[in-house]
């Protein structure tokens, strides 16, 4: 950014714009101290803001300046007028290593405390108190260029959205609350007691509006929010880029966001990819174990089932499904080593009830932990399954389908994480479609929609609604890169009735569905056009494409663990005062 044109009082330049080209020239600049250095006959300065390092340098011929150059301290804000001239010792890491700035005139903008950690790449502060001084560790340059490159990957997604047509249009964030999906975050209304708005989850029913309304092609990069049992890389609010589309099949949705994350790709790494692969869920479950798989890598899941279900082996006669993978050149890993993997399976988070392994030594031969079931004949039969090759282990599973294919996925994509297989240069987009509609539940008796109540049944599957809803497959796709669902959506219900029938499938009675959801219903009334959309979580999306997995440094002030803001203390009570305005009464211990 130059701001030589500028007339500003305080900066004529930036820290990080001056260059030989500029010696000679008068400048004024503005920013942070980052280091000291007081050689005696001078001091050197380290001056950065947002831009970059610019070098002071202060000497002894100016002995009043040279007094004040020995005031500063660390992070205090200084403006510093002088002459840019070449430096004698240069510095190849810096930009403006070439050059400093002999200076004439200091000014101490603000002082600073001692900061609680070194503002620095490497930092050492730890996570918790670079939580609680979020706005000092935004000073550093990687968590600075993170939401610099989130800005930049967002400006890109508004421009190729409005280049394909799609009207930016803000929906509201206080709604009413619906039961299906996660909980909400409830606001009391101080006008309506008793009553309350939900914080959206999604603004899904009013982008389905819009289509209703004629917005052919609706966008908005918005926060929604799910109160949700917190999991380590999930915060309670989040960013999507939420779309909708009208006159559309699958295809036509599909076909505009995959370009959508090309044109992202090739803007940030010169990366252009083909069409993208896809999957239905149940090819993704049956190799991958997973509905979002990664596929930069193998290890594909193998099912032995019928090879292993006439054994003398209980536990995989017993079984509904036996299946395993292949880790590649691991066949030299130790007892120690395979015992540690047994114990990760066995974790709550996993649930697996015990690991079969067997070794495909590099001369051919083969060592089990099941050798005295199984034999060489038996393991080849397996090899060929996993894909196994002379130097893999295979690692074996057994149990309820379901459970043992999503175990086996987290098995998969845990060995790739300690083989390095998932390598964050590399990106691997796909879509996988035919999810199923419905899932049932047995602890409440009934169905849930897999997605939402307004996702539309794949056309061939309706007449199966009436006698086997169970079957029925979803007009709904990811977009997964990476093993990371980054994008969902679906062909929407744009049919009344059908919208009706959905609703009594899922539990609602007709007067239930009309008093949530009556206001769509109606609309539908009025010439609703066939329409489907996706919302993509920016905040996944570019860390990915910043080569990482955790979004929460590509968010300027997070939610801890627990859903806490550490730095401004919230939530926190309100005063006896607001809850009297807004008619509610805490019965809570003092303490808790």
């Amino acid at each position: 950014m130059h701001l030589s044109n500028l007339k500003t009082m305080y900066r004529t330049h930036t820290c990080g714009e001056l260059r030989l080209d500029h010696k000679g020239q008068q400048v004024t600049l503005s920013g942070w101290v980052q280091r000291i250095r007081d050689l005696g006959a001078v001091i050197f300065v380290d001056l950065r803001d947002r831009y970059g390092i610019t070098q002071l340098a202060f000497y002894d011929d100016n002995p009043d300046l040279m007094q004040q150059a020995r005031h500063l301290g660390r992070e205090f804000v200084i403006q510093a007028q002088g002459q840019v001239v070449e430096r004698e010792s240069k510095n190849p890491k810096l930009p403006t290593g070439d050059i400093e700035i002999r200076v004439d005139k200091l000014r101490i903008l603000n002082a600073s405390k001692v900061p609680p950690f070194t503002i620095e790449d490497q930092t050492d502060g730890g996570e918790e108190i670079r939580a609680r001084f979020r706005y000092l560790d935004i000073r550093r340059n990687p968590l600075k260029n993170n939401l610099i490159f989130r800005s930049q990957v967002t400006q890109a997604v508004r421009n190729y959205l409005t280049e394909q047509g799609f009207i930016d249009i803000e929906t509201p964030y206080l709604i009413k609350s619906t039961p299906e999906g996660a909980r909400d975050f409830v606001v009391p209304s101080r006008l309506h007691p008793g009553q309350f708005y939900a914080l959206p989850q999604s603004p899904q029913t009013f982008k389905q509006l819009l289509m209703v309304a004629g917005m052919d092609k609706y966008m908005q990069i918005v926060k929604c929010f799910r109160d949700e049992d917190l999991r380590a890389d999930r915060q309670p609010e989040f960013t999507q880029i939420d779309c909708e589309m009208s006159f559309v099949e699958q295809e036509d949705i599909l076909r505009t966001f995959e370009g959508l994350l090309q044109h992202l790709l090739k803007q940030f790494h010169g990366i252009e990819p083909q069409a993208f692969p896809r999957m239905s869920y149940a090819e993704a479950m049956e190799r991958y174990g997973s509905d979002k798989p990664d596929i930069r890598f193998g290890m594909k899941l193998g099912d032995i089932t019928s090879l292993v279900k006439d054994k003398d082996f209980k536990v995989f006669a017993a079984n509904e499904y036996t299946a395993g993978i292949a880790v590649p050149g691991a066949a030299g890993y130790s007892r120690k080593q395979i015992d540690e993997i047994t114990k990760w399976v066995q974790r709550p988070q996993v649930g697996a009830k015990g690991l079969v392994w067997v070794k495909y030594n590099e001369d051919g031969s083969f060592k089990s932990s099941v050798d005295k079931f199984f034999g060489e004949d038996d393991f080849r039969l397996w090899s060929e399954k996993t894909n196994a090759r002379p130097g893999d282990l295979m690692l074996i599973l057994s149990g309820p389908k379901d459970a043992t294919q999503k175990q086996l996925g987290v098995l998969r994509m845990e060995m790739a994480n300690r083989l390095g297989l998932r390598k964050p240069d590399e990106f691997a987009p796909l879509w996988v479609t035919d999810f199923p509609l419905l899932e049932w539940d047995e602890e409440t008796g009934r169905y849930h929609a897999m997605h939402h109540p307004f996702t539309s049944p794949k056309p061939e599957d309706i007449h199966l609604l009436d006698t086997d809803p169970g079957r029925v497959r979803a007009n709904a796709y990811d977009l997964v890169l990476n093993g990371n669902e980054i994008g969902g959506g679906s062909i929407r219900i744009h049919d009344r009735d059908l919208q009706k029938k959905m609703f009594r499938l899922l539990g609602f009675s007709d007067e239930e569905a009309q008093r949530q959801f009556g206001f769509l219903m109606n609309a539908f009334e009025y010439g609703a056009p066939p329409h489907g959309g996706i919302a993509l979580g920016l905040d996944r999306l570019v860390a990915i494409l910043a080569g990482e997995e955790s979004i929460r440094d590509f968010i300027a002030f997070p939610k801890n663990n627990a859903g806490r803001d550490v730095m401004i203390d919230a939530p926190d009570r309100i005063s006896d005062e607001q809850l009297k305005e807004l008619h509610l009464k805490l019965d809570l211990d003092d303490e808790d």
